[in-house]
Parts: C-alpha cells; sequence; structure tokens
C-alpha cells in the first residue's frame, strides 16, 4: 500500500472492509461545519474509485460506516485512523488533522476502491509549516480553475501553506499602467481562492515584491523616477533585463509610500497573519539614485533601514513579517537589528546544496523556512532528479537546524515555460521530506508517484519524465540570451561565449533517445488510469519542443563553423508547429500572460533560420 507522506506509525492487519450501498460516511457531534467538505471529497474519491454512491450524514455509527470524529486530546497536528472489519474510524486533534486523516483515506481508497485493507494508523507531521511557492508573476498567470487544482493536490498530501509570488500580476484599483497590457488576478479571484484554500486546511500567504524585481512598476511612466537606475521607461522587454534590474530607490520617500499602499490594499484579501515582502536580489541598491547616500550610510545600512521600516508596518497592522534572507546571510551580524516575529526564508537550488547559510541563520537565531526548488525554471520538463536531491537535502538541514518551516518554490524565470503538471513530482518531494524523516529511496519514490497520483500500474511514468529533462541541448536560457544580447548589439565573439555555454555535441543523440522516449511514452499511457492521461500529450509536446531546439542548436553550431545548413526553412516550420500546440496547451490552464513574448523568441529564430 502506498501512502505519501509515510505515516510515523502504520501496522497492517487481517481483514478488510467492504463498502455498501448503506455505507454512511458519519460526522461526529464534535466537528465543526468544515468537516463537511472532507466528507464530500471522501464520497466523491469512493464514487470515482470504488464506484459506490455512500451517503453523509451526522448521528451516530453503524456498522460499516466510516466515522470522523474530532478528539482534542490528540493533540492540534495529530490523527488517528483504524479500519477494521466493523467499519473505519478517524480521529484529528484539530479540524486540520482529521482532514489529514481523510486524505489518507482517500489515498487508500484510490488504491482498494470498495475493499479497505485493515489498518491502524498514528500519525502527525515533523514540521508544522509545509508549503508550495508558486511564481504567478513571471510568465505564467494560472486561471482560477486551475490554481483550486493546486490547492487540491497540496491538500491530498497534506500540505498547508501556499503563496503565489507577485509582481505586477495582481489589478491594483490605481496602478492602472502596471497592468494594463497584462491579464492579472483579479481581488475576487484572489479572495475565492483564499476561501478555498481554507476550507481544504491551507493558508494562502500574500507574496509581493516590494523592494527589488519591480520591473513593470519601475518602468512605468508614472513611476519611473522611483527606479534605482534612471532611464527604465521606453526601454524595450528583456526576459534577463526583467530579472537583473528594477529596485525600488530607497532615497525617495515617494517610494515607501507607494510600497505600503500596495501592501495595505493587497493584504486585506487574505485572511492569514502572515504577509510575505521578499525583499531579495536588491542588485542595483546603491549604484543609482541613492548612490550618495550609500556611500554616507553603506548599503548594508541602507537596506536594513529599509525592510525594517516594512516588517515594523507589517506588525502594527498585525501581521508576521517574511522575507527571503539572500541579502541578510551576507551580513548576518546585522540580524539582531530585525524584529524578533520576523521569518527569513532561507533558499537554495542546487543538488548539493551548501549548508553554510543554514548554519549562519540558525547561528544568529533567525526563524527560518528552508526553501528547496521543484526545478522548473527554463526547462520544458523540470529537473526531476535534481528536485529531489536539493528538496530531501533541504529538509535534512531543516530538521537539523530547527526550521520552523518548508516552502518548495517554483519559480517562472524566462516565462514559466514548463507545464504546470511536471512540478507536481517536486510538489510531492516537497510533502513528503517536510512531513517525516522517513523519505523512500528516488527511483522507489518515482514509482510510487507514478502509480498514486498518475494512476500507471507499470510505475515507470516520472522515470520517463525525468529522463526528458536530460535530453535539452540547446536550452531556453541560451535561446532568450543569445536572442536579447543580439538585438542589444553585442559583437560576435560575445554571442559565441553565450552560444558555447550549452554542450552541442550530443544533441544528435539526444534527438535519438527523444525518439525512444516517445515510444515508451505510448507503452506506458497504456498502463495510465484514462483520467491521468492527459500528461501524455503534455509530455510529447515538450519532447518535441526539445528535439526542435536541439535542432536549431545544431544549426547554430554549423553557421559557427563556417558551414551553411540546408534544412533552415524545416526547423522553422517545426518551431511554429510546436509553437501552436504549446499555446493551446498554455491557454488550458493559464491566462495570457507571457505567452505572446514566449512567442515572439520562436518567432525570431524561426526567421532567422529562413534567412
Amino acid at each position: 500500500m502506498i501512502l505519501l507522506p509515510l505515516p510515523k506509525k502504520m501496522e497492517e492487519q487481517e481483514g478488510t472492509l467492504m463498502l455498501r450501498m448503506n455505507t454512511m460516511i458519519v460526522m461526529d457531534m464534535s466537528c465543526p461545519q468544515g468537516a463537511n467538505v472532507y466528507a464530500k471529497l471522501l464520497k466523491e474519491e469512493i464514487f470515482t474509485w470504488a464506484g459506490l454512491t455512500v451517503e453523509i450524514g451526522r448521528g451516530t455509527f453503524r456498522k460499516g460506516d466510516i466515522l470522523l470524529k474530532l478528539e482534542e486530546s490528540l493533540g492540534e497536528h495529530h490523527y488517528d485512523m483504524k479500519i477494521s472489519e466493523e467499519g473505519a474510524f478517524l480521529s484529528g486533534g484539530s479540524l486540520n488533522a482529521l482532514g489529514w486523516a481523510v486524505q489518507t483515506l482517500r489515498q487508500i481508497v484510490r488504491q482498494s476502491a470498495g475493499l479497505l485493507p485493515c489498518v491502524v494508523i498514528e500519525d502527525e507531521p515533523d514540521m508544522k509549516n509545509r508549503g508550495y511557492y508558486h511564481d504567478v508573476t513571471r510568465g505564467r498567470i494560472q486561471t482560477l480553475e486551475n490554481l483550486k487544482k493546486l490547492a487540491d493536490t497540496l491538500s491530498f498530501y497534506k500540505m498547508n501553506q501556499l503563496q503565489l509570488y507577485v509582481e505586477h500580476t495582481y489589478l491594483f484599483r490605481d496602478l492602472t499602467e502596471l497592468w494594463r497590457d497584462d491579464t492579472p488576478m483579479t481581488a475576487e479571484e484572489v479572495m475565492e481562492l483564499d476561501q478555498y484554500c481554507y476550507e481544504r486546511g491551507i493558508e494562502l500567504v500574500p507574496s509581493l515584491a516590494t523592494f527589488g524585481h519591480l520591473y513593470k512598476l519601475l518602468k512605468t511612466k508614472t513611476y519611473e523616477h522611483l527606479c534605482e537606475l534612471p532611464g527604465s521607461f521606453g526601454q524595450p522587454f528583456g526576459f534577463k533585463d526583467r530579472m537583473a534590474h528594477h529596485t525600488v530607490n530607497v532615497s525617495d520617500e515617494d517610494a515607501m509610500a507607494l510600497v505600503k499602499n500596495m501592501i495595505v490594499e493587497y493584504m486585506q484579501l487574505f485572511r492569514t497573519d502572515k504577509f510575505n515582502i521578499c525583499a531579495d536580489e536588491t542588485f542595483d541598491l546603491g549604484k543609482g539614485r541613492s548612490a550618495s547616500l550609500a556611500e554616507e550610510k553603506g548599503t548594508g545600512h541602507l537596506y536594513m533601514e529599509y525592510i525594517n521600516e516594512l516588517f515594523d508596518f507589517l506588525l502594527q497592522k498585525g501581521k508576521i513579517p517574511m522575507f527571503w534572507g539572500d541579502i541578510i546571510c551576507g551580513h548576518p551580524e546585522l540580524y539582531s537589528q530585525l524584529p524578533k516575529e520576523v521569518i527569513c526564508l532561507n533558499w537554495g537550488y542546487a543538488d548539493n546544496q551548501p549548508e553554510r547559510e543554514t548554519e549562519i541563520l540558525h547561528s544568529v537565531g533567525a526563524t527560518q523556512y528552508l526553501c528547496p526548488g521543484v526545478r522548473g525554471w527554463n526547462t520544458w520538463v523540470n529537473m526531476i532528479r535534481g528536485a529531489y536531491l536539493n528538496i530531501t537535502r533541504m529538509c535534512g538541514y531543516a530538521r537539523k537546524h530547527d526550521a520552523v518551516g518548508m516552502l518548495n518554490t517554483d519559480w517562472g524565470d524566462f516565462g514559466h515555460i514548463n507545464q504546470p503538471v511536471f512540478s507536481i513530482p517536486g510538489i510531492i518531494y516537497g510533502a513528503v521530506c517536510s512531513w517525516g524523516e522517513n523519505v523512500p529511496e528516488y527511483e522507489d519514490l518515482n514509482r510510487q508517484i507514478s502509480i498514486l497520483e498518475f494512476g500507471d500500474s507499470s510505475g515507470e511514468l516520472l522515470s520517463c519524465l525525468a529522463r526528458a529533462n536530460d535530453m535539452m541541448s540547446f536550452g531556453w536560457y541560451t535561446a532568450v540570451a543569445l536572442r536579447e544580447e543580439y538585438l542589444k548589439g553585442m559583437d560576435k565573439e560575445e554571442l559565441r561565449k553565450i552560444f558555447e555555454k550549452d554542450n552541442m555535441s550530443k544533441a544528435s543523440d539526444h534527438n535519438a533517445h527523444i525518439a525512444d522516449l516517445e515510444v515508451s511514452l505510448r507503452r506506458i499511457s497504456r498502463t495510465m488510469d484514462s483520467a491521468s492521461r492527459r500528461i501524455v500529450e503534455y509530455t510529447h509536446v515538450s519532447l518535441e519542443m526539445t528535439r526542435v531546439w536541439n535542432e536549431v542548436g545544431l544549426f547554430l553550431t554549423a553557421l559557427n563553423q563556417g558551414e551553411k545548413p540546408a534544412n533552415g526553412m524545416e526547423i522553422a516550420a517545426d518551431l511554429e508547429r510546436c509553437l501552436h500546440y504549446y499555446q493551446q496547451l498554455w491557454r488550458e490552464n493559464s491566462k495570457e500572460g507571457d505567452i505572446g513574448k514566449i512567442s515572439e523568441v520562436f518567432c525570431w529564430y524561426a526567421d532567422l533560420l529562413r534567412k
């Protein structure tokens, strides 16, 4: 039996419980009204996987029923479950804990249908906060419907926090220049998502760029004077430029007033007591309009002054501030100047991410979350093995250094080109690793996820997806960087250096392996539940993307060597076909966002190939 995350204590026993037409999901009188959401989820699971309709009610347990009960004596984060031939008994020390018991039973039903194995489970998580951080700014703004599906996935695997990263993709009422050419989330959508998450035991936490990474805000005609580096208005769009610049000019008091107004408008949409101001990668601080002030006080002092004012502002509003810890890690001696309530988000995404930053923050008494990543940025299919290595390592550091939570990140660098479904394995890795120390080995966990999440009885789907990422020779980052630097007038030698960072020597072999992967994918699809087969098309289009961009790289390699390849027209047509199908898949789950800007890159290369 596969259960993810793995329970702390589980004893399988003899016998089974058969669900019947008179089985009822009974909510004990101790259950609050919110338990009805979990009862309905369980009812739907039984209907889908057992083909039976069971009723929901309140009152007295009868033989064969499923009883939901609240027992505060268990503790807020503890749940118990017992399935016997007499019935199923689920109890939790809180509504959320009872919800985790229901999710465990849903996983059992998914595998056992209407004949449930007898089992006794006692369980609770290691980490209080187990979150997922999703970028809804730099490329992909998922639809409300798809964000609800994301919340369902998080709930199913007992995650309890969600943050959506916002720079300009919320419709601030008075900042029309900010979103006039975009498809922002509305207040109504955010509040509806907040309610949906709350009903499923998930805390929706606002996350707003307030210092660096304010690309669109500081490019507007109205607010360009608040940008640290002059000349931001009217500059052409660039994926690289959006990542690297556009920090607030802290020497202008209007900047703080603007940011505070944005925070106040946005925070009112959420019921949580937390607010993430981000404040990371302030690359330009002290290098432009605040240079003289930085010379007088030091950039470290400017940084601390700015974030402390925001922290004090949030605390006065009754909010617990959160921020990214990359800057403060370089100045740990300054940490004592921060309010004690602040939560530091300590990020790191490498396979062998070092422990040093976590040790530093722990040594200065920081309250921290460890923040690994699902490794989807700049890839068509996520780096699944890299995500496993990074997440397991960072969660180990979290336990060792008394972190209060884990926040698993999914950034959208250069357009968030990976489809959301490819981040699900990384989400589950985070759920498993933050819940308990008993984490299956990479291959075994992938087999379990393939079966439980994707209905693949062969257990091979994730192995196929993991190999897909390894086939990328000419990467999206390089494709974008080459185009943008060429348009800026970079000389050929410098462009060649960018191009040669990608290893094209294996591109032909990779494309041959992609053909083999396509065959494997079709074979695996025959062993999958029909409701999960949609991932086949997502994977197929992503493999085609990988193959065609490898062909672009091979074409450029030939040009670089003084040859004149003859297949430019064919590759250009393939690029455009891929783009057509990719746009259709994008619009299934996301608003327009940056699909237009991504399309421009495809079309530019297609035109180049035809020359």
